[in-house]
């Protein structure tokens, strides 16, 4: 840039000294002192113009540096905290089960059993909210070590109606398949994965009892385009543009009481835009909650 201004500037003084007459139509040297003198003049200011416009960009590069950095430690310490906050419960609830086993060990095998279920549900949710954030850790720092094969995410689908088969049914909802049978893409199968399975299990968590929820996808010449829709309660407007933030929630009480880790969104969206789509949440026509995504072929 500054190179680029002293550049400018010089052709315009060459210029405006040597057609200084208006009548002038062609070039002719310099045949006076004072052209030299205005032509030297006109270097200096060209040159403490570029020297002060550097001096002013570097400045403005430090200042926004400086602003990035205290925005992603500022980040960080969120994320630190946010972490620390979400593994506490878990690990409270695990010491305070097990404490109570060891100092009480005339409990009644029933308490002791109901006890040590408790723990082991706490101990499960700790494993998956760790395996949620080495997840993102992978994403966010490691993105060009994931390894990318032929994915048929027909048949990835297929397998996840029948994994979560009896969660739903114990909803009384419907999971609705309805993806073309030749859906294809060049990706790694565990965030693919991680993608369907995050969704479907958000729906199965929050959408509610009795609920329909139906996957399709319209093919286009470079890319995918997936529906993940649902006619449950939905979310209010106000939480939408929020909800793929990492450990967000619309009703945090709820959330941890079914179990959620907080991240399952946050992946969802970081892995979709490591294939190259883009994601967005939005009110269904007729209610609940409707994803829109891509995923390149």
């Amino acid at each position: 840039m500054w190179a680029c201004v002293m550049g400018i500037f010089l052709l315009y003084a060459l210029i405006f000294i040597l057609f200084e007459d208006y009548d002038k139509h062609f070039l002719q040297p310099f045949d006076e002192v004072s052209d030299w003198h205005l032509l030297l003049f006109s270097v200096v200011v060209m040159l403490l113009l570029g020297l002060l416009l550097y001096h002013y960009a570097h400045r403005m590069d430090e200042r926004i540096s400086r602003e990035q950095l205290a925005k992603q430690g500022e980040m960080r310490r969120q994320l630190t905290q946010n972490i620390a906050h979400e593994l506490k419960t878990p690990v409270a609830s695990i010491l305070g089960y097990t404490d109570t086993i060891i100092d009480n060990p005339d409990i009644a095998d029933e308490t002791k059993l109901q006890f040590i279920r408790r723990a082991n549900a706490q101990a499960r949710r700790l494993t998956a909210l760790l395996q949620d954030i080495s997840t993102l850790n992978r994403m966010d720092y490691a993105p060009e070590l994931l390894q990318k094969e032929r994915i048929d995410i027909s048949a990835m689908m297929a397998d996840i109606v029948e994994e979560t088969a009896l969660a739903v049914e114990g909803k009384h909802m419907r999971l609705k398949n309805c993806l073309p049978g030749d859906v294809c893409i060049r990706g790694n199968w565990s965030l693919i994965y991680s993608i369907f399975r995050n969704l479907v299990d958000n729906a199965v968590c929050y959408a509610g009892e009795g609920t329909t929820v139906e996957v399709s996808a319209e093919a286009y010449d470079t890319y995918w385009a997936f529906t993940f829709r649902d006619n449950g309660a939905g979310v209010a407007e106000e939480h939408l543009p929020r909800i793929f933030e990492r450990f967000y929630r619309v009703d945090k009480g709820r959330s941890r009481q079914l179990g959620g880790t907080g991240l399952g969104l946050a992946i969802v969206k970081n892995a979709v835009m490591l294939h190259g789509g883009q994601i967005s949440a939005r009110t269904a026509d007729g209610g609940g909650l409707q994803f829109d995504f891509t995923l390149q072929k």
